[in-house]
């Protein structure tokens, strides 16, 4: 594969100074700029660099992948922040810092690793044929939709695995005692034998006699808990490229002709099974060895055209192609693209039962017979009409949507005060909606209503006071909304006679709380100094927990009972449960737990030194930053920031 990508040697070369050439290569024509004018800048380091255009690709990118893991979820405004650049800006610089790196260093990496790290990609791998043999030609066709040429891949690749024999040989020089995985899984596999007394907080509401002082203290200090928060009726219509598929109807000439125009889409290309026998022959063959092959080939040729009925025998005894002379030569069903040109042009000429002349390929000389065909198939067009009403629907839809958005927006903003003259002229429903300044959570995120700028837009002053309409507002995907205030309830705080008996439960419920941490905390006390008069009553039976095992035991109250010290058993903890009670443990028995896994202590210590790997490889990268030259531009080109004057 690799003689494929070199076949273009000039290209790698070029693609390979880009990598090298500091500050102009690195970056292209937009680096040799930035170095007279910063304007176009986001950092130089070391002299090399970080275009604006880099670091703009960057965003979109992590808001692209953020967009697509959270679907309907995704706010860009969590992403778009000062921080969220800036840590992706550091990303780009300590790349910039490692590449420097790797070629100071002279790192590089072999051709052997090199094709094992493309092979390894899925979507390359799933190229190669069942003969063994690799399609070029469609390689070249995905590298192409990357706009990247195979030589272009290939010396990425090499950078890529160059530039990580950094990190991994400071990650494989980490070191972890043995001593320490050992303690960590006795510490892991630590049982302990626990028996627990819960005081909850409503058996002591009885208790609570909160004040009415008390109680208009509670609502003082918390009037967000008993405020109504401010809410409008709005009117809002979505122009939608989805809505106005919908409504078209295309014609029966308008799918008669799109069939007709995409006719191949709809056709199964021509398939033959055949088997071969092959006799290999290696790319540096000498002459003489080419020689012999062709002749044993031809050989072989004669036994089977005097025997045809005997070449699956012939194939398993003679074929070198391990893929398939187990199998009598059988390579299955396989179109024109699935085969080395000679190879496929050879099949493809014969017909059933029919067996070739010698095929000569890159792979030596094949003996191909035909066992089956299949013809190229035509879907008819009621089989794929839905498909095709869909396609036209869309591109409708969209067509009309292009059309359409400039007007729309400039008509909610000329008929400001009704956003009826845009439903009429576009045929659009106008909806209605209660809403709050912020998302509602239990509310549907595609729904225009809960979409955070068309809030932000209603809650606007203009939009408040003047009720007009808003901006058309882009929510991606080909939609258009609009909005206006219809009416408006500013936050209102509920008067304290209305909301006495609220505020009066919160009271009882903090007080009950504390009474029963106070008699927890008593009783704790007391245990701790007389353990040997602890009753049973009240207690649960005893329990056996591990770390991974905590037996219905919060996570806090596990972490109380395994910090506790045990030299001296019995022992006690308290600790806070959720419901604003207290809960006592005793703990009775401490053991070793389960005998020691070697297999478990020994993948604790790979995980101890992995942590400790990107520890290193993580003050490595900050020593590098430390020591370089590195610039951070504002968004007017200025410098914001200057980590180092030199590099030293």
């Amino acid at each position: 594969m690799l003689d494929f990508i070199r076949s273009h040697r000039r290209l790698m070369m070029i693609i390979l100074a880009a990598f090298v050439v500091p500050g102009l290569g690195l970056v292209g024509i937009q680096g040799f700029r930035g170095m007279w004018d910063d304007s176009a800048n986001a950092a130089k380091v070391n002299g090399d660099i970080i275009t604006r255009q880099q670091f703009d690709a960057a965003v979109r990118d992590q808001n692209q992948r953020a967009q697509q893991m959270l679907g309907a979820n995704y706010d860009a405004s969590m992403f778009d922040t000062p921080a969220s650049r800036r840590a992706i800006l550091d990303n780009l610089i300590q790349q910039r810092l490692v590449s420097q790196q790797t070629r100071d260093l002279n790192l590089t990496a072999s051709d052997n690793a090199v094709r094992q790290a493309i092979m390894s990609i899925p979507a390359i791998a799933s190229l190669k044929r069942p003969d063994g043999s690799f399609d070029s030609q469609a390689y070249g066709q995905l590298l192409a939709a990357q706009g990247l040429s195979g030589p272009q891949f290939d010396e990425i690749e090499r950078f890529q695995l160059a530039s990580q024999q950094i990190s991994q040989s400071i990650a494989t020089s980490a070191f972890v005692p043995a001593s320490l995985a050992q303690s960590l899984n006795g510490m892991i596999t630590q049982q302990r034998d626990v028996r627990g007394l819960v005081l909850r907080a409503a058996d002591y509401r009885a208790q609570a006699q909160p004040s009415e002082a008390d109680i208009k203290a509670y609502y003082d200090a918390h009037h967000a808990d008993f405020t109504t928060p401010e809410q409008a009726q709005i009117e809002y219509v979505v122009l939608s490229a989805q809505a106005l598929s919908a409504a078209s109807a295309p014609s029966d000439a308008d799918i008669q002709k799109y069939y007709q125009a995409n006719i191949k889409q709809y056709q199964t290309e021509g398939q033959v099974r055949a088997s071969h026998i092959l006799i290999a022959v290696p790319k540096d063959a000498s002459a003489a060895d080419r020689a012999k092959a062709k002749t044993h080939a031809e050989d072989v040729l004669k036994e089977v055209k005097a025997h045809p009925d005997q070449f699956a025998a012939l194939a398993k005894k003679e074929s070198q192609d391990p893929g398939s002379a187990d199998k009598g030569g059988d390579l299955g069903f396989f179109d024109r693209s699935m085969m080395v040109k000679p190879f496929a042009d050879a099949a493809f000429a014969l017909q059933k039962g029919q067996i070739s002349d010698l095929v000569q390929s890159d792979f030596g000389y094949h003996i191909i017979e035909v066992t089956d065909t299949k013809p190229a198939v035509t879907r008819p067009l009621a089989d794929v009409r839905d498909a095709i009403v869909r396609t036209l629907q869309t591109q409708s839809g969209t067509d009309k949507y292009t059309a359409d958005a400039d007007g729309f927006g400039s008509l909610v903003y000329e008929k400001a005060d009704s956003l009826k003259p845009a439903a009429d002229k576009y045929g659009l429903t106008v909806r209605t909606a209660t809403v709050t300044r912020h998302p509602a959570a239990n509310a549907n995120a595609a729904d225009p209503a809960n979409n955070p700028k068309v809030l932000a837009a209603v809650f606007s002053d203009d939009a408040l006071k003047s009720k007009h309409n808003t901006a058309a507002i882009d929510l991606g995907n080909n939609a258009l909304v609009s909005a206006r205030v219809v009416n408006y309830q500013a936050a209102t705080l509920q008067p304290f006679d209305q909301v006495r008996e609220t505020a009066r439960n919160k009271v009882v419920d903090q007080q009950a709380s504390a009474l029963a941490r106070k008699d927890g905390a008593a009783k704790l006390d007391a245990l701790r100094k007389a353990p040997d008069g602890v009753a049973a009553a009240g207690f649960s039976p005893v329990t056996s927990v591990t770390r991974s095992n905590p037996q219905g035991l919060s996570q806090p109250v596990l972490s109380e009972v395994f910090k506790a010290d045990a030299a001296k058993l019995p022992a006690f903890v308290g600790v806070d449960v959720p419901d604003g009670g207290y809960a006592i443990y005793e703990i009775t028995k401490v053991g070793s737990g389960a005998t020691a896994d070697p297999t478990q202590v020994t993948q604790i210590e790979a995980q101890l030194s992995q942590v400790e790997g990107q520890t290193e490889n993580a003050a490595y990268l900050a020593a590098l930053r430390k020591r370089a030259s590195v610039k951070v531009y504002d968004l007017s080109g200025d410098v914001s920031q200057q980590d180092n004057s030199d590099g030293n």
